[in-house]
């Protein structure tokens, strides 16, 4: 009985810390922020990407808190950080993003990194085989 409250406590911090880091960069998305512009504007997705991804990272965040949708915010969670993580990797925005002289030593990949992990735990444990056959419509 112990033993199952600690992997559930576990997987609330997991949970919690993930969408925290979805949701801690909303003002920056939303507001126009100048490195959020940076980061959209040298993928290409300025400013279209930028309100998307945040509102799909919005309605992700708030799914973590609600007990029967978190596996589906993890999902999307690994997706949308796959993305992410592919974007930092593979265009000239780089591990480490700079604007008008300022560096975010990695910040924003970092984040990527454990949003990704933690989410690929989530998933883990909520059974993802199971998960996508429910979302396609097939039996067990």
């Amino acid at each position: 009985m112990k033993e199952k409250r600690k992997y559930r406590t576990i997987e609330m911090l997991l949970r919690i810390v993930t969408a925290i880091i979805l949701i801690q960069t909303l003002h920056f998305k939303f507001s126009g922020h100048p490195q959020a512009i940076h980061v959209f504007s040298t993928i290409g997705m300025e400013p279209w990407g930028r309100y998307g991804i945040g509102a799909i990272e919005l309605i992700t965040g708030i799914l973590f808190f609600l007990p029967n949708y978190w596996k589906y915010a993890s999902v999307i969670t690994a997706g949308l950080m796959i993305g992410a993580i592919g974007f930092h990797l593979v265009t000239p925005l780089g591990v480490v993003v700079e604007y008008d002289g300022i560096s975010d030593g990695g910040q924003l990949f970092a984040m990527a990194i454990t949003a990704l992990v933690f989410s690929c735990i989530l998933m883990y444990r909520a059974n993802v085989k199971d998960l996508v056959r429910n979302l396609l419509g097939q039996s067990s």
